[in-house]
């Protein structure tokens, strides 16, 4: 009676010709599957179909290698809309997936992007700690008692986005800028509102003063639809000497008045509150042009 051999399922590329040898890709090192993986294949495909493909495969993505940038914005933005944006449950299940992807990163984590985090997901991606250095959490809803509860785990903190994090204030930034002393990127811009929208006795400096008081080492920051006024702008570019590009597009309690429009437009990349408009207004009066040119042809 004959046996039965066990034959190991090999991962292998096929030769174009006869001179390219066949390579095994299940004999490839971890790191550098991760490498390729990364850089070609989405999250979402990388969890659901090349962990299916091999062994070797399987190791990889189940293991931290894959994941130290780990960038779900899309696939959350996705799903937040496909559960009719909103619901519940679509929040949660969005902090479920960041947990297990945290988990997968054992926690060495330099880079993540996310969209409609939940406190749950942020007080997990803080166990990260000092390995991370890139976060980006617009449109989250996480509230200033979890970011002062762990900001301080985040030292290492060199890139941050809380664009349109709404529950989010100036103790939230005071909080980063307390315990993120390496931090040069900001990006706290808000929704937009129509021009005059805002009234005077709605100006509010704090998160201004929280910036200048505490991230003196910023050379990136977008600002836009702020209600910060002449005051508080003021205060940032006194104290953030490092600051070389700055967006305030939307601030329209921000008047430039005296010597500020002159100090702003040192920096290399200044971006006014009413940039959008001139640029439109750019655009049409050369359209015209253009038409009265074809009219005289």
């Amino acid at each position: 009676m004959e046996s039965r051999v066990k034959t190991k399922r090999v991962c292998t590329i096929e030769p174009k010709n006869d001179i390219v040898p066949t390579r095994s890709w299940d004999a490839m090192i971890p790191e550098i599957l991760s490498l390729i993986f990364t850089k070609i294949v989405p999250v979402e495909e990388m969890v659901r179909a090349v962990s299916l493909v091999c062994r070797g495969w399987l190791e990889t993505v189940v293991g931290p290698y894959c994941w130290n940038e780990i960038d779900v914005e899309h696939w959350c933005r996705s799903h937040w809309n496909s559960c009719n944006a909103g619901n519940r449950r679509g929040g949660l299940l969005i902090d479920s997936v960041v947990r297990k992807l945290v988990r997968r990163s054992k926690f060495t984590a330099g880079k993540f992007c996310a969209y409609r985090l939940g406190n749950a997901g942020f007080s997990y991606i803080a166990n990260c700690g000092r390995c991370l250095k890139v976060l980006k959490i617009p449109v989250s809803e996480i509230t200033d008692q979890v970011v002062e509860k762990h900001a301080e785990l985040l030292v290492n903190l060199t890139e941050l986005d809380i664009s349109y994090c709404l529950k989010l204030t100036s103790k939230s930034l005071e909080a980063f800028g307390k315990h993120c002393n390496f931090l040069t990127h900001l990006k706290r811009n808000m929704p937009p509102l129509e021009l005059g929208a805002v009234a005077a006795s709605e100006t509010d400096d704090d998160e201004a003063f929280a910036i200048a008081n505490t991230m003196a080492g910023l050379d990136h920051l977008e600002f836009g639809f702020a209600r910060v006024t002449d005051h508080g702008l003021c205060t940032i570019l006194t104290a953030c000497k490092a600051l070389t590009y700055l967006d305030i597009q939307g601030c329209w309690n921000v008047r430039l008045e005296g010597a500020l429009e002159e100090r702003c437009k040192e920096l290399l990349v200044f971006k006014t509150p009413w940039t959008d408009i001139e640029s439109e207004s750019e655009g049409s009066v050369e359209n015209d042009s253009r038409g009265d040119d074809q009219s005289s042809d």
